[in-house]
């Protein structure tokens, strides 16, 4: 059975608690309820992971690759804004990356504008809250 990894960024473990006006009310542990369950439909499997440090999001792209998944889904959170080395990650493997926002930076502070990772992306999904998980699980699974 193909793998997708679920990958998440610095404070997505806040979830539920953070500015759920800006991010929802649903916890992280709610969004991998719903992906293990979209999954199942899709037969695939998903191995859902959430870092606040950028070395292990690093280090997992790599297993991505090493394992044979078939996609990872990655929310960088801010990293997105910031990480050259994140983005050097992404573009160094042959495994496709979705990207997923909850929000959409785009409408927010000017510093959220900058995203590193997608040029380097097979697709971005954002601003459609926890739903863009599904989105892009249902992508990933076409792959």
């Amino acid at each position: 059975m193909a793998t997708i990894f679920i990958l998440n960024g610095p404070n997505l473990n806040r979830l539920g608690r953070r500015q759920p006006e800006i991010y929802g009310s649903q916890t992280l542990d709610d969004i991998a309820a719903m992906l293990s369950e979209r999954a199942e439909a899709l037969g695939v499997e998903i191995d859902a992971r959430q870092s606040n440090h950028e070395g292990h999001l690093i280090d997992w792209l790599q297993e991505a690759e090493d394992s044979g998944a078939r996609a990872v889904i990655l929310n960088p959170g801010g990293y997105g804004h910031t990480s050259v080395a994140l983005r050097d990650a992404v573009s160094a493997i042959a495994t496709p990356v979705i990207e997923v926002h909850l929000s959409d930076p785009e409408t927010r502070e000017s510093f959220r504008h900058i995203d590193l990772i997608a040029d380097v992306a097979r697709l971005v999904i954002k601003g459609k809250g926890a739903a863009g998980y599904l989105t892009a699980l249902d992508a990933a699974a076409r792959l």
